[in-house]
């Protein structure tokens, strides 16, 4: 009579199922954190790469509200205004400057959606369907404050252009890439600070903040954006602050509202749980 045994299989133990709330050793958030990293960096150099092509076209397009202020100015003041390449490598940088600056703005779905998907699985499982809505407007958001910052150029350039003294033994010789510098720079801060109410939004939903603890920080906040919009315009005329200051108070108050509209439901859910919230609370107050 034969005996015969079940085979025994050896191999790698099988990869333990993910947990269902999201949580992460440290370890798992580090190989997460790089996987995101990584994929950004390659949406960017695809970015940068389409944007290479259009290069010539990118350029005509930045250069074009500088070239309106030097017109106004020098119609108006008599001022003469030129535009100087500082080296011979100078047309490369700056070509590649433009195509990094465009490419961050072409991949800005794709690095903005891995900001988001790097925190989702902090988030609870009801909370994941905003993605969609964070998609949804952080990168119209972020495209909407770079055509602001290029709208306001022009009049901020002529305010910085009137100060060379006219006549005609004087001329405004200007570099290039520093000019370029200067514009993309400008573009960016414009694109970022419109972003700011999203992430407000985005702490909100990992319980870093709520909609309470925001309103009391509201008045130093709208101060903090008044000197924000006062060092980032190019100007130091008060409208073109005021151009980026007043959109970024209403995206604060409306991020301040919805954060209060998701603290209103988490906290029906938790009184649906047999949480004490007042409990929670206090606890919150103390730690403040």
């Amino acid at each position: 009579m034969s005996l015969s045994l079940p085979r025994l299989r050896v191999g790698r133990s099988r990869k333990p199922p993910p947990d269902p709330e999201g949580r992460m050793t440290l370890v798992e958030h580090l190989r997460e954190l790089r996987s995101r990293l990584i994929k950004s960096v390659v949406a960017l150099l695809l970015g940068m790469v389409v944007a290479w092509y259009f290069r010539e076209a990118i350029f005509d397009l930045l250069s074009k509200p500088l070239v309106a202020a030097m017109e106004q100015i020098a119609e108006e003041k008599g001022v003469d205004a030129k535009l100087n390449f500082g080296g011979a490598a100078s047309p490369l940088m700056i070509m590649l400057k433009i195509s990094l600056v465009a490419g961050l703005v072409l991949s800005c779905p794709v690095w903005l959606y891995q900001i988001w998907a790097f925190i989702v699985p902090g988030l609870h499982r009801h909370e994941r369907k905003y993605t969609l809505l964070f998609l949804g407007s952080s990168a119209p958001l972020f495209v909407g404050g770079i055509l602001l910052g290029y709208w306001v150029l022009p009049r901020g350039l002529e305010v910085l252009l009137s100060f060379t003294p006219p006549g005609s033994l004087f001329e405004n010789i200007l570099n290039i890439e520093e000019f370029l510098s200067f514009v993309l720079r400008v573009l960016v801060v414009f694109g970022v600070a419109f972003l700011i109410p999203v992430f407000v939004v985005l702490l909100n939903l990992v319980g870093v903040l709520t909609g309470e603890r925001i309103g009391r920080w509201r008045s130093p906040i709208i101060f903090f954006i008044f000197v924000f919009a006062a060092v980032a315009t190019p100007t130091v005329d008060p409208i073109t602050m005021l151009l980026l200051a007043i959109p970024m108070c209403m995206l604060f108050l409306a991020s301040e509202i919805i954060a209060r509209m998701f603290d209103r439901r988490r906290r029906a859910r938790l009184i649906a749980q047999g949480i004490d919230i007042d409990a929670i609370q206090n606890a919150g107050k103390v730690d403040d």
